[in-house]
């Protein structure tokens, strides 16, 4: 039989999330209150968890008050300078009396630039008491409760998983790099996982990532497709087949993949001769498609092989066709 089937590569991939996100408090304190349950959704930018913001609070209030006041200090200083200058033109006092009130009102500018300064880190330090979510994804284990103490860039109180889309890591021999290159080279090259203990349903994506280098260990070079994972039928951490293919065989020859025998010269099929007597020939087997494989060599368009009852066959044997063949049977 001639058709055209589909030049696919198999593996077996490992399920990654798109991205994992650790989250830590990047300040020390109480947490006051969490604000999700673990194992659920949550959405960018979505409240997670609060620190006691009162500490923080406190700071900033004392860091208003510092700043309050320097700014009546520099202003009286800034003042007395003033005079100061106009009373030297006078040649009422010195010019090292003056000098030492201007710099005295520069010196407290400089502090007010501080005040404003640490002002503007308490306020980054109590938005920090807020942990927001950085990304759209499933929460996992809480390590901590309220009421735990924790420490600034510590141990991750929770991590993040993104499930939609979803990466799938697999790796393939080198020899076949460079069909794998011409085929993302003509066109965005597809893929299909197989849905773990799922058998026939499958999640269609695309190849997004070939790595730059083969792994001179095991002679591979590691891939990564990109899922959809609409259904979150995809989970990290499971291994799935994977199914790419590259490209499609057109008018080729095939014929059931349990008609191939194999012997010490290689493998061979009985061709059934218009006498519906058998030869053995010798034939080249390409890929399989299912349950149907391609035969590179040894066959014609049209040929007849046996698909049943080969075990009990020697060449030259006579044949005869059952009243309901097995469908594919006749090549």
């Amino acid at each position: 039989m001639q058709k055209d089937v589909p030049v696919q590569i198999k593996a077996i991939g490992n399920i990654e999330a798109y991205t994992t996100v650790a989250i830590k408090s990047q300040v020390s304190g109480q947490i006051a209150r969490i604000h999700f349950t673990e194992g659920s959704d949550v959405e960018k930018g979505a409240l997670l968890i609060s620190i006691d913001p009162e500490p923080f609070r406190a700071t900033l209030s004392q860091c208003e008050a510092t700043l309050a006041k320097d700014q009546a200090q520099a202003k009286f200083a800034r003042e007395q300078a003033n005079r100061y200058e106009g009373l030297l033109k006078d040649g009422i006092v010195t010019r090292d009396q003056y000098e030492s009130l201007h710099s005295n009102a520069e010196s407290l500018e400089a502090t007010l630039a501080a005040d404003r300064a640490a002002i503007k880190n308490a306020r980054i330090q109590l938005g920090y008491c807020s942990i927001r979510s950085p990304i759209s994804g499933r929460t996992g284990t809480v390590a901590l409760q309220t009421g735990n103490l924790v420490k600034a860039n510590d141990l991750p109180i929770v991590t993040i998983n993104q499930l939609s889309p979803i990466y799938v890591t697999f790796s393939l021999p080198e020899k076949r790099l460079a069909e794998i290159k011409r085929a993302m080279a003509a066109s965005q090259l597809k893929i299909e996982a197989v849905i773990p203990n799922e058998p026939g349903s499958t999640e269609t994506g695309t190849i997004s990532f070939l790595d730059n280098a083969v792994n001179p260990a095991t002679g591979t070079i590691k891939l990564k497709g990109v899922f959809a994972n609409k259904a979150r039928k995809l989970w990290p951490g499971q291994f799935t087949d994977v199914v790419i293919t590259l490209a499609s065989r057109q008018n080729a020859v095939v014929i059931p993949t349990h008609a191939i025998q194999t012997s010490q010269e290689g493998e061979f099929v009985y061709v059934v001769r218009p006498d519906t007597t058998v030869e053995m020939r010798q034939v080249t087997s390409a890929t399989v498609a299912g349950e149907e494989t391609v035969i590179e060599k040894g066959l014609a368009p049209g040929e007849t092989v046996v698909v049943d009852g080969q075990l009990r066959l020697t060449p030259g044997a006579t044949v005869e066709a059952k009243e309901k063949p097995p469908a594919g049977s006749k090549k």
